[in-house]
């Protein structure tokens, strides 16, 4: 008769190791449930990326590769990487935003008009789509 073990997920044993040499083992927990990336820490300073060796630090960046679309490229406002539309004023912008109604480089004529505030328009609010539609075929009618 082989042992059955129970592992939780502050289990300090490996599952992968556990899986070599035990048939049947009971998880506490589901291994394929996703994780929220937004409950874990960042650490900012690349320099201290090994500092935190107590296990206090979730999880540390310390590369990147490749280009990140909506920061690396035009992007509309609402997109924006840098400037994430649900945590900053949508005033704001960086120098690869543009307006999604007028499809232009941000700040746009309307960017903070008191009645239009193209600042706000995203494809998913209101009638932001629709604004834009228009605009285009007026635009393509004046040409």
């Amino acid at each position: 008769m082989k042992p059955m073990l129970c592992l939780n997920s502050k289990s300090s044993l490996d599952i992968k190791s556990i899986k070599e040499v035990e048939d049947c083992f009971i998880l506490d927990f589901d291994p394929f449930e996703s994780i929220d990336l937004t409950k874990l820490s960042l650490n900012i300073n690349p320099s201290d990326a090994f500092a935190a060796s107590d296990g206090t630090s979730d999880l540390c960046v310390i590369a990147e590769k490749g280009q990140v679309a909506c920061r690396d490229y035009p992007h509309s406002r609402h997109l924006c990487v840098d400037l994430p539309f649900e945590t900053t004023p949508h005033e704001n912008y960086c120098k690869l935003c543009f307006c999604y109604v007028c499809d232009s480089a941000a700040p746009c004529k309307y960017w903070t008009d008191l009645e239009l505030a193209h600042c706000n328009a995203s494809e998913h609010v209101g009638d932001w789509t629709y604004q834009r539609k228009l605009r285009k075929q007026t635009s393509a009618e004046f040409k």
